[in-house]
């Protein structure tokens, strides 16, 4: 099992924006971009800390930053068979991001308001490591071309709609 940590914050604007992660290069999801999180360790006492864990690893977001808003619906990911339990937070972004060397290429916070903007979707090819042959996916391309799409665009799209109609307070 894993756990994902789906953070929003508003901007100095007030613009709400979600945070999403450029895995780096090394593993099955090189170079994508998602939430931060990942794997259980036997030493988390729940999903919670795995996520909390997790995101203080990858980019260096102390817990004590983190507001827990909602448990998310779990989801099976449709190519590396894990579970991915997400947790929607309202996090106080830091002064600079300390990325995991390596595992994390950079940190992005595009709008939620642009995420969830029908007119930004569109069809694309993928392929990826485990998939026999490419794929038309929905996506949202990101402002420097790069695809949003999958799992992480699934678990976003159960919650934009919500965010934007204020649900939770942030």
């Amino acid at each position: 099992m894993s756990a994902v940590l789906a953070p929003v914050f508003r901007d100095g604007t007030n613009e709400l924006r979600v945070l999403l992660i450029r895995r780096g290069m090394r593993g099955i999801h090189g170079g994508q971009l998602g939430l931060p999180g990942g794997k259980q360790e036997p030493r988390d006492r729940s999903l919670l800390e795995t996520a909390l864990r997790e995101t203080e690893e990858e980019i260096g977001l102390p817990r004590e930053q983190v507001q827990l808003l909602e448990p998310l619906q779990p989801r099976d990911t449709m190519t590396s068979g894990f579970r991915v339990h997400p947790y929607l937070a309202r996090i106080t972004p830091p002064p600079h991001w300390r990325i995991a060397e390596g595992e994390i290429a950079g940190v992005l916070t595009p709008t939620v308001r642009t995420l969830a903007d029908p007119a930004a979707r569109y069809k694309r090819e993928v392929s990826f490591a485990t998939w026999a042959e490419s794929r038309w996916v929905e996506c949202v391309v990101h402002e420097h071309g790069e695809l949003l799409w999958g799992l992480t665009l699934r678990l976003l799209d159960s919650v934009l709609p919500r965010l934007l109609a204020g649900e939770w307070a942030i």
